[in-house]
This record gives structure tokens, C-alpha cells and sequence, in this order.
């Protein structure tokens, strides 16, 4: 084995990645190294290079690091006091980073941990890379039956689009009705979700007539074109009046802020999960306090939504579209994933 690795690294602040060799790091006691199998790629990623040197230094982020949250591997080497894991076993790592004591983990929202502000990827070292060394077994899932190299899309596109659904899952009886707001990778995802786990109705919106017609494939009952000026009144009279029970929205634009809430229904939940950075502009007591709504927002899901999202794709029960492409056409792929040029997720395998 070779003492050195390509990795694709941030090496300075408000610089592009870069693809260099490093030596390859030896796991310290607790520690497991991953020969890492693929990385799926994340908007995240396109955002780390813009980061203002005094944001990171607030959030104690390490430069360099390399980049990548989303991976699946083998487990190469286990460091000194670690058991119950053999090396060459297929895993996927949870991508967020949590403590396990504090708080919010003990309350099960370990997305919401402290500890999560550095992690796999964003302020240390991740997985575009042949290797990567984790600090403990937390993050590692053991799985059987899926290729190491498709499951990094679920530790974070898949995990956050189970999480977004689990939250409103009590909202979807028989006879009510969810719409998802963007259908590309995230919501790919949930379309699955609220088919498996509810029996709502499901109403998908999106303005690229490729992702409707994808989200059709992945069981959606309506789809409809977000381009078109009677959304929220076509919406409504698919749900004869009522509205939606719970809105999923996988942009946050000021638009498609607007229509959930004018489209969501008396109880009704609105999950905004997107972040293009939109506003409401009106007030939201006369927004929502008539229907005695409610708004929830977060940042990636918990440990446990990771687990039964991986648990489902081991399963061979979600489809999860993907492009290839090799660790030395990093660059490429990033520049593609900014001009929306990829379908489902893309994954950089080594």
C-alpha cells in the first residue's frame, strides 16, 4: 500500500478545491480508517469554498480539509481498543457528528448537537478521498446487501428527506395530503418515503418537466408544473378546498415559500427544507394563525433517520438515481453539480 492519497482538498480560505496527494492517515486508538467506496456530492459542497475566513474561525473549522460528508466504504484498518467491527466490512457513515450526552441527543434531535458545527467534510477531513479515518464506531452502519459505493446519498440526501417526512408523518392519515416542493435529489427521496411510510395522497411540483416525470415513476399521484399561475388554486381543488396537510419544501425560495403556505391546510404542518434563502412577505400570524399551522426547519437528519434510510436501501426499496465519476474528475463533477447538470445525486468514487 502506498504512503499517499489523492484527496480533494479546500487548502485555503475563498479558494477553490483542489485535488493533491496526502499521506494516508493511521486510525488512533478508538479511531477507524475507511477505504472509502464513493462519496455522494451535496450542495453543501459547492457552498465551502465561499466561506469567509472569520465565519470558519467562529465555527473552529481546521484548513486544509477535505471535502465530503455523504460515504460509504470498507473498513481498512481499526486503531488500538476497537472491537466488534472487522476490517473489509461493508459500512456507510452517519454524516452528522454528534456527542451522544448532550441535550439534544439525549432528546433525539442529535442533528441539532454543538458538536455538529466541524464535522466529516466542513471543517475536517471527509471522504473525497481514497481514505478516510473516523474518531469512534458512532457514525459507522454496518450493511449487507448494498454497494458501499450508492450509499453515501443516503447518509445525508436520503437521511434528510426521512427526517423531514417522519416530522410530518402524523399529519398523513388516509384521505390527507402531502406536497412536495422540488423534486430533485432530496425530494426524489421523500416522494419514496411518504409512499412507504403513509397513506397520504401526494402532490409533487417542480418547473423542469424531467423531475415530474420522474417523480411520477417514484409514485406520486399529481404532479404539477410550479411555473404555472394558478398553482396554489389548481392545488386546491385537488384536495376539494382543504389544502395540504403537510408541505415539504425542498427549495425555500420566496415563491415557493409563499405557496406552501397559501396551499397548506388547517393543522397542517410546513416543513421548509430548502435553502435558497427566501422570505415571507407578509405577516405570519395572518399567515398561518388562522389555520393553527405550524413551521418546522432543520438541518440534515438525526443518527436514527440515517440508519433506517440505509436500512431501506439495503433493503433494495428506494431507488436512488446516480452518476458516477472517477476521484480525479472532481472538478468536473463539482461544475456540473453547480449547473444542475446531474440527475439524482452524484457520487465521486476513487
Amino acid at each position: 500500500m502506498s504512503d499517499t492519497m489523492r484527496a480533494f482538498r479546500l487548502t485555503e480560505w475563498q479558494a477553490p478545491p483542489e485535488l493533491v496527494e496526502i499521506e494516508v492517515p493511521e486510525p488512533g486508538p478508538g479511531e477507524i480508517r475507511i477505504k472509502v467506496a464513493g462519496n455522494g456530492l451535496c450542495q453543501s459542497d459547492l457552498h465551502m469554498p465561499h466561506m469567509p475566513p472569520q465565519m470558519g474561525e467562529v465555527l473552529d473549522w481546521q484548513m486544509p480539509f477535505t471535502l465530503g460528508h455523504e460515504v460509504g466504504g470498507w473498513i481498512d484498518r481499526l486503531g488500538t481498543g476497537v472491537s466488534g467491527y472487522d476490517e473489509g466490512q461493508a459500512v456507510a457513515l452517519v454524516s452528522t457528528r454528534s456527542c451522544g450526552d448532550c441535550y439534544e441527543c439525549g432528546e433525539g434531535f442529535d442533528n441539532a448537537c454543538t458538536m455538529n458545527q466541524v464535522g466529516r467534510g466542513y471543517g475536517m477531513n471527509g471522504g473525497i478521498a481514497d481514505y478516510v479515518v473516523i474518531e469512534s464506531t458512532r457514525p459507522l452502519i454496518p450493511i449487507e446487501n448494498l454497494d458501499p459505493k450508492l450509499a453515501g446519498p443516503l447518509t445525508d440526501a436520503g437521511t434528510t428527506s426521512y427526517h423531514g417526512v417522519r416530522r410530518v408523518k402524523d399529519k398523513l392519515g388516509p384521505g390527507r395530503t402531502a406536497l412536495v416542493i422540488g423534486a430533485g435529489g432530496l425530494g426524489g427521496f421523500a416522494i419514496q418515503y411518504v409512499k412507504i411510510l403513509t397513506e397520504a395522497n401526494l402532490i409533487v411540483v417542480d418547473v423542469a418537466e424531467d423531475k415530474l416525470t420522474r417523480a411520477k415513476e417514484l409514485g406520486a399521484d399529481e404532479v404539477l408544473d410550479g411555473t404555472r399561475e394558478d398553482l396554489v388554486a389548481e392545488i386546491m381543488k385537488l384536495t376539494e378546498g382543504r389544502g395540504c396537510d403537510a408541505v415539504l419544501d425542498f427549495v425555500g425560495s420566496n415563491v415557493t415559500i409563499a405557496h406552501s403556505v397559501s396551499a397548506l391546510a388547517k393543522l397542517g404542518t410546513y416543513a421548509v427544507i430548502g435553502a435558497d434563502q427566501g422570505k415571507l412577505d407578509m405577516p405570519l400570524m395572518g399567515a398561518l394563525g388562522g389555520k393553527n399551522a405550524s413551521i418546522i426547519s432543520f438541518i440534515g437528519g438525526t443518527d436514527a433517520d440515517t440508519r433506517a434510510a440505509v436500512s431501506l436501501g439495503d433493503q433494495g426499496v428506494l431507488r436512488n438515481d446516480v452518476e458516477f465519476f472517477a476521484l480525479d474528475d472532481a472538478a468536473t463533477a463539482f461544475a456540473r453539480l453547480e449547473k444542475g447538470e446531474i440527475t439524482g445525486r452524484g457520487i465521486i468514487v476513487p
